[in-house]
């Protein structure tokens, strides 16, 4: 059913219960799992340190991938930390791996807030040409 599995995390609740959905999809599918970080280049993360130009937020994304790829077993998995805006990254690389699906958390907001702040779950939603499965953390939805 499923070859590749494209799971984009940013370490939240959310993407935690969406990496666990996707987990046990790969596990049935006899699927790759490949796990994104995007280091959102909108925001400033560049900060020096002895010297050395470091960025925070990749360094994040890979402390936040090894999480991710320690709490899943039995799946073969390819982890990822890219830069640029998240939702266009997300749907270059799916395109790259060539995604059968996209698994990611919803963003959890209700009413007015949900359409004056999109997330980047709901533009992902919109904008991509693969189908893209969507999980919530609260299992009371």
């Amino acid at each position: 059913m499923y070859e590749t599995i494209l799971v984009p995390t940013d370490g939240s609740d959310q993407a935690t219960a969406a990496l666990d959905h996707a987990a046990e999809l790969a596990r049935t599918s006899d699927a790759t799992l490949h796990l994104l970080y995007v280091a959102d280049t909108n925001r400033d993360s560049v900060t020096t340190l002895g010297g050395q130009v470091i960025d925070a937020l990749e360094q994040e994304g890979e402390r936040i991938l090894d999480r991710a790829t320690d709490r899943i077993t039995a799946v073969e998995s390819v982890d990822t930390v890219e830069t640029g805006d998240p939702v266009e990254t997300i749907l270059e690389h799916a395109d790259v791996v060539d995604a059968d699906v996209v698994v990611m958390g919803t963003h959890g907001r209700r009413g007015l807030d949900r359409y004056l702040l999109g997330s980047t779950t709901e533009r992902v939603v919109r904008q991509s040409l693969r189908p893209v499965l969507t999980i919530s953390a609260d299992s009371s939805e």
